[in-house]
C-alpha cells in the first residue's frame, strides 16, 4: 500500500525564520509560502533529493498547529506523510482494519493539490500519519 515517504512536517513558531535556516544555513532549495485556510497553515516545503521537509506555521486561531505548538513552544515533529497510489482503497483496507481516520473520512486536497487523509497517531504508534494520492 505505501509507496514512499513523502515529507516530514515541521511545525515551527516563525515560519520565515525556519525556513531561512533550511535556505541559508543548510542550503536547501525551499518553496514560496503556500496559506492553506481549509487546512488552519502556511507552508513551505524545503526540497531534498528523495523527499521533502515540509514546514507548518498556525493560519488563524483555530489552527491544529496553533494548538500542538502551545504544548511545544519551539516546534517540532508534527506528522509524516506517505504516499500510496489509490487513497480511497487505502482508506478502506484500513478502516476495515480498525484504524481511525480524522475528519468525516474523506479525502481533503492537500497542499500538493492531491487527495489527502489523516490516521489517528494512537493507530500508528503515537505519529500522526498522512496519506497523499501520487
Amino acid at each position: 500500500m505505501l509507496l514512499g515517504l513523502n515529507h516530514v512536517a515541521l511545525a515551527v513558531p516563525d515560519l520565515e525564520a525556519a525556513a531561512a535556516t533550511y535556505r541559508t544555513l543548510l542550503g536547501a532549495k525551499v518553496s514560496a509560502p503556500q496559506a492553506l485556510p481549509e487546512h488552519g497553515v502556511t507552508v513551505v516545503f524545503v526540497v531534498l533529493g528523495n523527499t521533502k521537509i515540509e514546514l507548518l506555521e498556525p493560519l488563524g486561531e483555530g489552527s491544529p498547529i496553533a494548538a500542538f505548538l502551545a504544548k511545544n513552544p519551539k516546534g517540532g515533529m508534527h506528522h509524516l506523510c506517505y504516499e500510496v497510489d489509490d487513497i480511497v482503497a487505502a482508506r478502506d483496507h484500513l478502516v476495515a482494519s480498525g484504524a481511525r481516520v480524522l475528519g468525516d473520512g474523506e479525502p481533503r486536497i492537500g497542499a500538493h493539490g492531491k487527495p489527502v487523509l489523516f490516521l489517528h497517531p494512537g493507530d500508528v504508534h503515537g505519529t500522526l500519519t498522512e496519506l497523499e494520492q501520487v
